[in-house]
């Protein structure tokens, strides 16, 4: 669920229309509900709470300080996949939430900060990694926590961009060597192997892809321990899918029915580690509307979100439901199916500003005609909106907006054209 609904013909955040926040912040501006939030991490909590869970928001999704703290301040740890990314968790607290660290290439100065952090899990994706995280613990004089990240080498299940449990990605351990990899770090000073990690891919609408995971996953952790080592975590990562299009994802509930008996039976502790779950839709993008044009038999709406602002549809061609804030009288307020003919639409794409032909947030949707100035919110938009975005073009990055109930405040201020030479001007001659 969101608390994205329309009142009288004008879309409201929570309690907030969203023509004042457009009014006092302008536009583009990425607009996150609290309540959405808090609402959809206590559902995993609540779904996978016979097994205590650790929940690493994944940082990657949506990383903003505020959202995070948020996280932290209602019990979730993180998950992170940078040294960037550490910073932004150890800043959002709270002090000793639990971190874990994933990534295939992590550097060396990352690995010492992380240890020097007191990282709870390193996830590790290659036999070298696993060998320089060793090295590295000896030298500052720590033995470091590791789950070994397996590929399972399971069948596609979504975008093959995100998929990272097939055959012949860069993610993980391959499942045919991870055992032989394992025995050659038995007793290793510097090493503790006490996980399995399995990351599958993303967004994942079946269930049936954790269900084989965790099937492999039963298997290894028994031979793991027959090798001597430590497995007290299963860690299952993320990717639980959300509505992109209609109410098309599943309930958590789904995903730790399959879950929880392998976890039971391997006698472990489970990590998750949701982003777009909790942050996707809870943030739309909120857009105005430039300019219309028709040209070569095809009708446009330019407004003043682009590609660099959210690159979701231009990279993986993704879907976003798109409607203006306030539809006139004889559009309905939502549409039952964003993709259906709609009576006295007509059939355009919403493009930005940006000198791609790639930049554009959709096509050939059936949408009423705008005039200047009028607002449209583009819906599921809150994880790999703002953490993907970009000055391409020299554009400014948007404003961030986080709604209370009947308030809002600004998490991050939109950028200057000073912010965006900043880190050159010293250099200049």
């Amino acid at each position: 669920m969101d608390h994205f609904q329309y009142r009288n013909r004008a879309l409201f955040c929570e309690d907030v229309p969203l023509a004042e926040i457009a009014a006092k912040y302008g536009t583009p501006t990425f607009v996150y509900s609290e309540a959405t939030l808090v609402h959809h991490l206590s559902e995993i909590q609540t779904a996978f709470a016979p097994a205590k869970p650790i929940i690493c928001y994944s940082i990657k999704a949506n990383g903003n300080l505020s959202i995070a703290r948020l996280m932290g301040q209602h019990g979730a740890g993180f998950d992170v996949t940078s040294g960037g990314e550490f910073h932004r968790a150890l800043r959002a607290g709270p002090v000793g939430a639990k971190i874990v660290f994933a990534g295939v290439g992590k550097s060396d100065a990352e690995i010492r900060a992380a240890l020097d952090n007191h990282v709870y899990l390193f996830d590790v994706e290659s036999e070298e990694e696993l060998h320089i995280i060793g090295k590295i613990a000896q030298e500052v004089g720590r033995k470091a926590a590791v789950a070994l990240r397996v590929n399972p080498d399971l069948p596609p299940k979504t975008h093959a961009k995100t998929d990272t449990s097939v055959k012949g990605v860069k993610f993980g351990l391959d499942i045919e060597t991870v055992l032989e990899v394992a025995a050659g770090v038995v007793g290793h000073p510097g090493l503790e192997v006490v996980g399995l990690h399995m990351h599958l891919g993303s967004p994942i609408l079946k269930v049936e892809p954790y269900e084989q995971g965790c099937a492999k996953a039963l298997q290894l952790i028994a031979a793991l321990r027959k090798q001597g080592h430590p497995i007290s975590v299963l860690n299952m990562g993320g990717g639980f899918g959300i509505h992109y299009r209609q109410q098309e994802a599943l309930p958590a509930s789904a995903f730790a029915k399959v879950i929880l008996p392998a976890v039971a039976e391997a006698k472990c502790q489970l990590v998750l580690e949701p982003g777009r779950f909790i942050v996707g839709n809870a943030g739309i993008l909120l857009s105005k509307v430039v300019f219309n044009k028709e040209t070569g038999g095809k009708r446009y709406i330019i407004q003043d979100a682009a590609m660099n602002d959210l690159i979701r549809p231009t990279l993986y061609d993704s879907f976003h439901r798109i409607w203006p804030v306030h539809p006139g009288d004889e559009m309905p307020e939502c549409p039952a199916d964003f993709e259906a003919a709609i009576p006295g639409t007509l059939v355009q794409d919403v493009v930005g500003p940006v000198c791609e032909s790639g930049d554009y947030l959709a096509k050939q949707r059936n949408l009423p005609a705008m005039n200047r100035g009028d607002l449209l919110a583009t819906f599921s938009a809150g994880a790999y909106g703002m953490s993907m975005s970009s000055n391409y073009n020299a554009r400014c990055r948007a404003a961030e907006v986080l709604v209370t109930g009947g308030t809002y405040r600004l998490i991050r201020r939109r950028e200057t054209y000073q912010d965006l030479v900043a880190c050159e001007e010293d250099c200049l001659k």
